[in-house]
């Protein structure tokens, strides 16, 4: 599936893509890469929407990193009746679910602090108020949030990442179960935001540049 750019979509593909990524229009003709939840990939999207590039990542790349990972560090293998399919075994793998994605915290510091980007990944002690964070650190490239969020109703609860970045001058929340970006309108609000997503049990990841 296509997840968007910056061109304008025809008309004739306007209607299928109109819950994948798209440009969306701010002020003073901005235009933010947002891509929309799909599956349980919803680190794909935060990653992409974090660098504001559809092809920062790709779902492969996210696959590629957890297999490594499970390659590394191997979980322990339980003794199973004969009778028994480990179907379970071939969906959900230690780091992510192999059928829609659901991607775990290893695999978002791998995919950043890896070769090809050299990111810092910094997990923010979540007994510290939000306001302690520098927001406007020359090295802070953006926010990674983990939350648990209701689905299907409030019938389950799943683990959800969103990104917030700062561009040009204002912090967006760019989570991809938004319908656009959204602005915050002060530092004090994005402040109040963060201590509000720990509260409610969520963890907060600076992310900075290394150079």
């Amino acid at each position: 599936m296509e997840r968007g750019n910056r061109e304008s979509l025809s008309s004739s593909a306007a209607a299928s893509a109109s819950s994948q990524a798209q440009p969306q229009p701010q002020p003073q003709g901005l235009f933010l890469y947002h891509e929309r939840q799909r599956l349980q990939l919803c680190l794909l999207h935060a990653l992409n929407n974090l660098f504001q590039d559809k092809d920062a990542f790709t779902r492969a790349d996210l696959d590629t990193i957890a297999r490594q990972l499970q390659l590394h560090h191997p979980p322990q293998q339980k003794d199973h009746k004969w009778w028994i399919l480990p179907l379970p075994s071939l969906v959900f793998k230690p780091h992510h679910n192999a059928l829609t994605g659901n991607y775990d915290v290893n695999v978002l510091i791998a995919a950043l602090e890896g070769s090809t980007h050299q990111k810092k990944v910094v997990w923010h002690d979540r007994r510290t108020p939000a306001a302690s964070i520098d927001l406007a650190a020359c090295h802070l490239m953006g926010i990674m949030l983990n939350t648990s969020v209701p689905r299907l109703r409030g019938f389950w609860t799943s683990r959800h990442w969103t990104a917030l970045r700062n561009i040009r001058g204002v912090w967006y929340n760019l989570d991809s179960d938004l319908p656009a970006p959204q602005p915050f309108r002060h530092e004090t609000h994005l402040v109040s935001f963060l201590d509000n997503t720990v509260a409610q049990g969520g963890e907060i990841f600076l992310i900075f540049n290394q150079d």
